[in-house]
């Protein structure tokens, strides 16, 4: 046993023959996040002679290791052939319980997973009752739906061994190597004319001082020593056909006499970056000479070359950067960029370096240089440069002052509110990441598209660089902001995913798609105009038109089921059986 707190409740077992399930229910304490709200027991009270319950239990945490084991010991003792999971959301530890039942041989597609703490306790701490009420009826449902699940059957695809890296910078160049060197085929593709991305346009970085050029050069050596990495540029993913494994992947290449390429792939990794946030013009001055992005200035001031830093022919005496410009915006990009305080203060140690006597005002909203980037934040103010913060609903002001200055005026909270009016050279605006317009790549691969623009993991955490489209993964800024180091790592993330996957010549899928009742189905096509994925086609049987489901291409959004006049269509695993058992249970009212 675990020594965690455990109550079990043995059910009334069915008589042997009588065909009744056997189910297991567990539910969690989740450390106090559902037992402070939900009262736990009273849950398992109400459930435990429920039909086909075997086994009721609380536990504290379900998915700590001695509970699994717990788990598996009582799937085994009771003959348990069905297991309801009460705890968080399925996203967090669905794999988790799903391992469970492998592991004590039960069918894992007979296990379902409730959310009573998300969808629960966490909504309704202001109601106890109501909650620990909510949370039975939740249980209830998925107990029903556990029992009239059948068992499935994992699908099995024999994969490809190559995948395509789409987007050469400094994500996808690194990605591309790790891929190469574990075995597999790699095609890089970049819509520029030459690899690097960003990383390529700038000389040192941080934190380590390297060239962003320098950089590049070497990846791109290290690419060039590897006959099975095949690089296009000027080039673009325009087509995708096949399912997860065996994508059939259409490259067009050039501009005006285009040429078309086709590869079979069994993954693809997303690595196409970002864009730098591009103010209007009159926005924080942009427009007035001598206002600057921070793209822009990092730029000059690798032009420098070791000189004094100059604008125009003009030496440079006083900077000003204004932070947040097109991050932390309300009602326009709301999220941090993350990458650009630190940014900002190396830049401005590079600056230092080239004149100690210049002066550098930094205008903010509060720095962030996480991690061991609060080193670089220590040694620009050592240096001399000068950081003021600045009220959320009262930005800097920039304008033309006299004799080709600029004046920027700021409200400095730090001096209890005081206007201050600096005379800069330059004024840099310390501008973030913002999304690639990539539409039609969006559109191609189906990919998901958070609020803020960037596209979407499965889980932060557990699935970082996976997608809902199966066998094609993101790594890099097209995720979201991220440094060049931090890029990286996810870009080898995406090559140890596609490695586990692809080197074992086997993948198996969810069997949770959508299947037709052939005696059902009259073939009148409804359901080919609802599917995204374009999963369903028209075949002939036995001398009927009728539709069929490729499996391996069908995600299990369930989108064409109620679409489907003949009702024909259901989803396995959210069956027609088990949602009306869900609603039966939902709605059920105790007799008094």
């Amino acid at each position: 046993m675990t020594g965690e707190p455990v109550d079990v409740q043995i059910g009334k077992p069915p008589e042997d023959g009588d065909g009744e399930r056997r189910i297991g229910v567990f539910i969690c304490h989740c450390g106090g996040n559902i037992s402070d709200y939900v009262d736990v027991a009273a849950v398992r009270d109400a459930l435990k002679d429920e039909k086909g319950v075997v086994v009721a239990e609380t536990t504290m945490f379900a998915c700590s290791d001695g509970t699994q084991h717990d788990m598996i010991d009582q799937i085994r003792e009771q003959g348990l052939d069905g297991l309801v999971v009460a705890s968080c959301s399925p996203k967090l530890h669905q794999i988790t319980f799903r391992g469970v039942s492998k592991r004590a041989d039960l069918n894992p597609y007979a296990y379902t997973q409730v959310n009573i703490r998300e969808q629960d306790s966490w909504a309704h701490g202001d109601d106890p009752e109501g909650a620990t009420e909510k949370a039975i009826a939740l249980v209830r449902a998925g107990i029903g739906r556990t029992r009239n699940s059948e068992p499935l059957v994992p699908l099995v695809v024999e994969t490809t061994p190559a995948t395509m890296v789409v987007g050469a910078g400094i994500a996808g160049m690194r990605a591309a190597i790790g891929l190469a060197d574990t075995g597999l085929h790699v095609y890089l593709v970049e819509r520029e004319p030459e690899l690097g991305g960003w990383a390529g346009r700038f000389g040192a970085m941080f934190p380590n001082d390297r060239s962003g050029r320098e950089q590049i050069e070497v990846l791109a050596a290290e690419i060039a020593k590897r006959p099975t990495i095949t690089v296009f540029t000027d080039a673009e993913l325009v087509g995708k056909t096949g399912s997860f494994g065996n994508y059939e992947a259409e490259v067009r290449i050039g501009g005006d006499q285009p040429d078309t390429i086709r590869a079979t792939v069994g993954s693809i990794v997303i690595a196409t970056g970002f864009d730098s946030y591009q103010p209007d013009v009159g926005e924080f001055g942009y427009g007035i000479k001598g206002v600057l992005t921070l793209p822009e200035f990092k730029e000059l001031v690798d032009s420098a070359g070791g000189r004094a830093l100059a604008y125009e022919g003009r030496p440079v005496r006083s900077i000003a950067y204004v932070y947040c410009v097109g991050s932390r915006q309300p009602g326009g990009n709301e999220y941090c960029s993350k990458f650009c305080c630190a940014a900002t203060a190396h830049a401005s140690i590079l600056v230092s370096t080239l004149d100690p006597g210049i002066r550098q005002f930094h205008l903010n909203r509060g720095v962030r240089t996480y991690g061991k980037y609060e080193l670089m934040y220590t040694q620009a103010r050592e240096n001399g440069a000068v950081y003021m913060t600045y009220p959320d609903d009262t930005p800097p002001a920039v304008v033309q002052g006299k004799g080709g200055r600029l004046d920027v005026t700021v409200t400095d909270t730090l001096t209890a509110g005081r206007e201050v009016t600096i005379p800069a050279d330059l004024v840099v605006l310390v501008t973030g990441m913002v999304p690639r317009d990539n539409h039609e790549l969006t559109d191609l691969l189906k990919l998901p598209v958070g609020d803020d623009g960037f596209y979407n993991e499965i889980h932060p955490k557990l699935r970082p660089v996976e997608t809902v489209v199966d066998g094609v993964m993101i790594a890099g800024s097209c995720q979201g902001p991220k440094t060049a180091t931090e890029s990286v790592a996810s870009g080898m993330a995406a090559v140890a995913q596609s490695a586990a996957i692809l080197k074992k010549g086997v993948a198996e899928l969810d069997p949770l798609v959508a299947t037709v009742h052939a005696d059902a189905c009259t073939g009148c096509g409804d359901c080919l105009t609802t599917c995204p994925y374009d999963a369903i086609a028209r075949v002939e049987r036995e001398g009927r038109t009728i539709a069929e489901v490729a499996a391996a291409v069908c995600k299990g959004c369930g989108g064409c089921v109620p679409l489907c006049p003949e009702g024909a269509l259901d989803l396995l695993g959210y069956t027609d059986a088990q949602m009306t058992a869900m609603i039966d249970s939902l709605v059920e009212v105790p007799v008094s």
